[in-house]
């Protein structure tokens, strides 16, 4: 049996050649193109001495590009590693000497530090992608040159195995170096074809692509899910309100997906009301746990629901999902989707039952569970205990088997012998009027062991002091967990994913 992610590609462009794939900055790439152009670039990876099973960092911002150089690396029978753009050359030579790489594609704007880290991880196929109105990079071969090739014969699909590896994805190395998930070809398509069917994703949708493609939520939720179904896609290479509302508008977007920090952001848009988002019939919130009072006022000012899914690197991007508006539990991220086994564990390995007083471990196992960590059985086994796959997130489930993910095991203060879960009291600090968004952390306390200290960004034009928002909390909490101090930032410090970097604070 072969089965290669690609054939998404293909048979989109079988069935839908004209359909708009991409729009992009005034332009349009058509399945047709789009499948055409990734041949192409299999065939230059091929002619440049690429095997298949070669593996091959993807450094792109969102650009028709990066969607072009992704499934010709994988009809080429490659493995792909996405990259993020704003790593300095130590990051970039770690995972291309943890990957095994043998090319790097990367652009203009990241080419120096580029070549600085593919110099020290001994890669020598550096490829640059130059933007038209800029200057050469001055290292590696453009891009337009793996595209100058004539597709000789059949277009290119390596059959691979549907177990093969086609994706690596480096997580973002919060405890020590980035480890790189391997995730299987069968596994991305089961992840774009099972949480497609739920969201019922079609081919007149238009989905908004501003989280990064380098990040399995952009890369297996947008790219996949939409290629899969022959829909439209529309790239913005990063976010910013104005410019979201803008294309919202002007492309008649219907699916919207993002992290919490950007329904935050659009909440806070002063002039969000002049635009016409009547096109926008579901917004997605994954990456990270959304607060209730986020939901609630984004629902109420655009009138569109939030469905809240529950997934990770190592998962190939899902493992749980609220279907539908009707469907949902709110304030829950969902329901195992279909394949997906789903427990909360105490810390003796055993399953808890039902119910809000019974947290604990949220452990996965299915066909979404990633291969291992690649070249490191040791941290591979760390994770895995049975079987499942220990996630590090806490959690509990319902008596209907919603679930709901309290907090990242690492982040629980415990303060005193209690237990405080930080999503909790930035959910209550999320409901005053000035508070725009806030990260919780323990600090470290001589009498209680720990003690909880709250950092808050404030919405634009208003004001609350630190008295205030700590007496604010105390009203609503148990004593044990409201914060005895508040610092204030301009800005909370966010990751290329959108996600507060708590560790900078």
């Amino acid at each position: 049996m072969a089965f290669n992610l690609a054939t998404i590609l293909r048979e989109s462009a079988r069935t839908h050649p004209q359909h708009p794939a991409l729009l992009f900055d005034g332009s349009v790439v058509s399945y047709a193109e789009l499948d055409a152009a990734s041949d192409r670039f299999a065939v230059g990876l091929l002619a440049r001495g690429l095997v298949p099973g070669d593996v091959v960092g993807l450094q792109l911002p969102n650009v028709p590009q990066f969607v072009v150089a992704y499934f010709g690396i994988l009809k080429a029978g490659c493995v792909v590693v996405p990259m993020n753009v704003l790593f300095k050359a130590g990051e970039i030579g770690y995972i291309l000497a943890d990957s095994g790489a043998r090319m790097l594609i990367t652009w203009a704007g990241a080419a120096e530090e580029a070549a600085k880290g593919a110099a020290d991880a001994g890669v020598q196929g550096l490829v640059v992608l130059n933007p038209p109105g800029t200057p050469p990079a001055g290292v590696g071969r453009p891009f337009e040159q793996l595209l100058a090739n004539p597709v000789p014969g059949r277009p290119p699909l390596h059959q691979t195995d549907p177990g093969d590896t086609a994706v690596i994805v480096y997580t973002a190395g919060t405890t020590g170096r980035p480890k790189g998930a391997e995730l299987t070809h069968f596994q991305l398509f089961m992840n774009a074809d099972t949480p497609g069917r739920l969201f019922g994703a079609r081919d007149d949708d238009v989905a908004l692509v501003v989280l990064p493609l380098f990040h399995v939520f952009g890369l297996a939720v947008l790219v996949n899910v939409f290629t899969r179904f022959a829909a439209t896609m529309s790239l913005l290479p990063r976010f910013e309100p104005a410019k979201v509302l803008e294309a919202v508008q002007r492309d008649r977007v219907t699916v919207f997906m993002g992290v919490p920090t950007m329904f935050v952001t659009l909440n806070g848009q002063p002039d969000k009301d002049s635009y016409d988002l009547s096109s926008l019939r579901l917004c997605v919130s994954g990456g990270a746990p959304i607060p209730a009072e986020v939901i609630d006022e984004f629902e109420r000012t655009f009138g569109v629901v939030i469905l809240e899914g529950y997934g990770l690197s190592e998962t190939a991007a899902t493992v749980t999902f609220n279907v539908s508006e009707q469907e949902r539990r709110i304030y829950s991220v969902g329901k195992p989707i279909y394949g997906v086994e789903v427990e909360i564990w105490d810390e003796q390995n055993e399953v808890l039952p039902p119910g809000q007083e019974h947290v604990g471990e949220v452990v996965v196992r299915g066909i979404d569970v990633m291969q291992g960590y690649h070249g490191k059985p040791e941290a591979t086994a760390e994770v895995f205990t049975d079987g499942w796959f220990r996630t590090g997130d806490l959690g509990y489930v319902d008596e209907d088997g919603f679930f709901f993910v309290v907090d990242r095991k690492k982040d629980l203060i415990i303060r005193g012998g209690y237990n405080v879960y930080p999503r909790e009291i930035e959910n209550v600090l999320c409901t005053h009027p000035a508070v725009a968004q806030a990260a919780v952390v323990g600090v470290p306390d001589e009498l209680l062991g720990q003690e909880v200290k709250a950092y808050l960004e404030l919405r634009a034009g208003l004001r609350a002091t630190e008295d205030e928002l700590i007496q604010f909390v105390k009203e609503r909490v148990a004593s044990y967990k409201y914060p005895r101090s508040v610092e204030f930032r301009e800005h909370l410090p966010i990751n290329a994913a959108g996600k507060i970097v708590k560790r900078e604070l």
